[in-house]
């Protein structure tokens, strides 16, 4: 795995967001992205940095050196990374990004009533323990 690369800060107890790392991991051929979850020391100060309340997050965050990525800018920027024909998620940029974050921010508000909530985070089985930050 490269020392450095793209981290994900994505809600640990989510089960959904917990699948979504797990979708990544499956198509992350290259093994470029890391994971954080928003729970841990690393996941709250990268919130923090880029304007989320670590606290209240109505939204994933995807950091890659200075550049940073939320709602679903981040969602299609991982898709994209994907190579082959998942560059056809860039498509969705045709429809207007307050669309794209509109629907975002509704699925993100009731991802625990609809998908459910795990009582502890995430945790990597040991092959996949180097990716994820803390």
């Amino acid at each position: 795995m490269p020392p450095e690369g793209p981290i994900l800060v994505f809600d640990g107890v989510c089960v959904l967001c917990s699948r979504w790392v797990g979708f990544i991991i499956e198509r992350d051929r290259a093994a470029r992205f890391r994971f954080a979850p928003m729970q841990s020391q690393t996941g709250r100060s990268l919130l923090l940095r880029h304007g989320l309340d670590p606290d209240d997050p109505l939204s994933l965050l995807v950091v890659e050196g200075d550049d940073a990525w939320t709602d679903s800018e981040a969602i299609l920027r991982v898709a994209g990374s994907f190579g082959g024909a998942w560059r056809i998620a860039a498509l969705a940029r045709v429809i207007p990004r307050s669309w794209r974050n509109r629907a975002y921010r509704t699925l993100a508000r009731n991802r625990y009533r609809w998908f459910g909530r795990r009582e502890t985070c995430l945790v990597p089985t040991p092959e996949l323990r180097a990716r994820f930050i803390e």
